[in-house]
């Protein structure tokens, strides 16, 4: 049998209080507490008593924004990653969006040697290379090339391509290796200059709005293509009821999409931009109370797959200014596991939803490894304490970025611990060692 580096016990798994049994690296046994065999006399094995605490598998967030290189004032690789760990994300997947540009090789081996510089044991960075040369929607860039530099995906991300042939043919190359294309979904036109939703609300507070047409127009050219050549499509950030309608109709016809949403659109809608908070200015922007309530039933049902943070850090600076002059983004590594929470606990969604959406079907859609607890799969996992509060203060954050809407806000449940291979890569525990020989 394999040497059992970790007996942890009483930890709350599904419902279940269970013990698990972690060796080499590797879950060696999750079951039912006082049904798994204690290592007796082993040398070597740490015991910790996990009652109160809940399991999850390590996260992945399929969107987010590192900023190096190029903007490293913002967010760098190290400290992003870090709010990751403690955030429990063990896969990152690392927009274009840099300077520069990452639609060669060159920038993402750079990518990768940063991050394996700042945690030789993860977290780990995806990188998601570019669809066009310089994310500028003219010409292809090299997907072959970035496939094998190690990119997971492609995508123009904040710059939707405009030309619909060019979009066709990326998606088809894209999958001439392997690779999954994801889009932006915003007319270029439609929300031009838009800073907010467009409505109601927009009118009364005298701020240009996007509509949510400028995203569902988009969302249905890209069904549209994606059944015409039988190819998939992932779909960023859904804001809105329009969208959701779609994505529902092209599943039920077998289309090959895949969507995701964030927190923030589960969470808050557009009276939040009373008082002009720049906070939460973010494109998509958030929309009605109606567009929140169509996102939470496609995020219980399936219509949308997956959740992400769309972490986009900005310095203090850059958001200490008018609404409309604010950059668009919010800050979401540090508060994304316990802002889900808070749908959990309001009844929107089970705990087991966590490991579907920030877990298991990520790593479906874009090839990548997960822990699913059983015999064999990565010790990658998660130690949450769902009764423990605390105020997202800027020296609790990790991240670089303060740009968050829960600044100084007591939000609920923490991660305490965040294994990886078998390894506490971050701990708020003192019971478990955080490095290990």
């Amino acid at each position: 049998m394999a040497h059992v580096d970790f007996f942890i016990r009483n930890v709350s798994w599904q419902d279940r209080t269970c013990d698990l049994l972690i060796g080499e690296g590797r879950v060696l046994e999750l079951a039912e507490a006082g049904t798994v065999a204690a290592p007796q006399g082993a040398s070597g094995t740490e015991i910790f008593d996990a009652a109160g605490l809940t399991l999850l598998p390590s996260l992945i967030d399929a969107h987010v924004h590192l900023r190096e290189p190029g903007q490293e004032y913002k967010e760098d690789i190290a400290s992003g990653l870090s709010a990751a760990a403690g955030g429990g994300f063990g896969q990152v997947m690392a927009m274009a969006n840099t300077s520069p540009v990452n639609d060669n090789a060159s920038v993402t081996r750079f990518m990768l040697q940063k991050a394996a510089e700042s945690f030789a044991h993860g977290p780990w960075v995806r990188p998601v290379g570019a669809l066009t040369v310089g994310l500028l929607g003219k010409e292809l860039a090299a997907a072959g090339e970035l496939a094998r530099a190690g990119c997971v995906a492609l995508s123009n991300d904040g710059l939707p391509v405009e030309n619909t042939e060019l979009f066709r043919r990326a998606m088809e190359y894209a999958a001439d290796f392997g690779l999954k294309v994801i889009d932006h979904c915003e007319d270029p036109w439609l929300g031009k200059g838009g800073v907010m939703n467009e409505g109601e609300v927009s009118s009364r507070l005298g701020l240009k709005g996007i509509p949510t047409v400028s995203e569902a127009m988009q969302v249905a050219r890209d069904i549209l293509l994606a059944s015409y050549l039988d190819l998939p499509i992932h779909l960023a950030h859904i804001s809105c009821r329009q969208s959701v309608e779609l994505i529902a109709g092209a599943k039920e016809r077998g289309v090959k999409v895949t969507a995701e949403t964030c927190p923030h659109y589960l969470l808050w809608d557009e009276s939040r931009v009373e008082g002009y908070d720049t906070s939460v200015r973010v494109n998509p922007p958030l929309r009605t109370r109606d567009d929140v309530l169509a996102l939470r039933q496609a995020v219980r049902t399936g219509v949308i797959d997956i959740l992400v943070t769309d972490h986009a850090p900005h310095a203090a600076h850059e958001k200490e200014v008018t609404f409309a002059d604010a950059p668009s983004g919010i800050s979401g590594l540090d508060t994304a596991l316990s802002l889900t929470y808070e749908l959990v606990r309001s009844g929107e969604l089970e705990f087991a939803d966590i490991s579907r959406l920030w877990c298991w079907n990520t790593a479906a859609i874009f090839g990548l490894p997960a822990n699913r607890m059983q015999p064999g799969d990565p010790a990658d996992f998660v130690l949450f304490d769902p009764d423990l509060a605390w105020v997202a203060t800027a020296g609790a954050l990790l991240s670089k970025g303060k740009n968050t809407p829960c600044l100084d806000k007591e939000i609920p449940g923490r991660v305490m611990a965040h294994f990886l291979g078998g390894r506490a890569v971050f701990s708020r525990l003192e019971a478990i060692t955080l490095k290990r020989p």
